[in-house]
């Protein structure tokens, strides 16, 4: 079965100020799902308003990040933040029931500033697992899965708690609750550990989510870096994954043909004023449309037969 592809609106259209307007931008260039970080400054009507017009499913939200200012990225495995969390989380699963989201990233948070990672490793650990068994109960009253990330402390955040697909099924397995899963983004995961089939294999009955991006740029599937995207695919699709493929990563492509541009936004038939602003992100999803070709899908993951 083909692989279904996710717009991160985070990352994604980043021309276009609101997400409802990257929304749509991602439902013209095909994408049949959505996810974001925090949408904070986004009411939740305006944005399932925007999915229902544009057909579109939202498939995944964060936790609120805390107290930015401060330095916080998650709250869950922070010691002394524990209502804070509680308080964020309810506000998560409102706004998610709110636009149809049925997976929230429970975000972890970073080591407090000034500690020694070693020496607060235990307590972030026992904060983090009774936070998850918290949020598991929440979740599964609306039905909905939690999502716990490894997020690598090499490159992207050094002070980030959890780091590695192996801690995060640790702690998934003390937790013990089928409705919290491992969100997978294989750019953390190359840059943490490699060995990205191996990985895949051994931690994909625990697998809720994927997130992909080159190494090291983080841009496109198909920019320079280590990893070989169609071998990876056509892995997921060995292995039956069936859930969403996030595409988080910074937009760099360019085209080889500005005619290919102008070709493409006619396909898509988007207004005038959108065309100029989202060919960015637009021009880095060849792709993508490489993919939906090499599958025998039309524009947007279509089936031909179905056509």
């Amino acid at each position: 079965m083909a692989l279904r592809f996710s717009a991160n609106l985070s990352w994604l259209f980043p021309e276009l100020p609101a997400l409802p307007a990257r929304l749509e931008a991602a439902a013209a260039a095909g994408f049949e799902a959505v996810e974001a970080a925090w949408p904070a400054d986004c009411p939740a009507q305006a944005l399932r308003a925007a999915a229902e017009r544009a057909g579109v499913r939202i498939a995944l939200l964060n936790t609120p990040p805390g107290d930015q200012e401060a330095g916080e990225l998650g709250l869950a495995a922070v010691p002394g933040r524990q209502a804070a969390f509680r308080q964020g989380l309810e506000a998560a699963v409102h706004y998610a029931s709110a636009v149809g989201c049925r997976r929230i990233h429970v975000m972890a948070g970073r080591v407090p500033l000034g500690a020694d990672r070693a020496a607060v490793a235990g307590e972030m650990e026992t904060t983090f697992i009774e936070n998850l068994r918290y949020a598991a109960d929440l979740l599964a009253q609306k039905d909905m899965i939690g999502l716990v990330e490894p997020i690598n402390n090499r490159i992207t955040d050094p002070r980030y708690y959890m780091n590695t697909p192996h801690q995060a099924a640790a702690i998934l397995e003390k937790v013990g609750r089928p409705n919290l899963m491992l969100q997978l983004d294989l750019f953390h995961c190359q840059i943490m550990d490699g060995n990205l089939s191996r990985n895949l294999e051994t931690y994909f009955p625990l697998i809720g989510h994927i997130q992909i991006a080159q190494v090291p740029g983080r841009h496109e599937p198909n920019s320079p870096g280590e990893l070989n995207f169609p071998y990876i695919f056509e892995l997921l699709e060995s292995l039956g994954y069936t859930g969403y493929v996030g595409c988080e990563y910074a937009p760099k492509g360019e085209w080889a043909d500005r005619s290919e541009l102008q070709k493409l936004l006619q396909l898509l038939q988007l207004e005038k004023t959108l065309s100029v602003t989202a060919g960015d992100t637009l021009k880095g999803l060849g792709w993508l449309r490489s993919y939906w070709e090499s599958r025998g899908l039309q524009h947007g993951g279509t089936s031909n037969a179905n056509e």
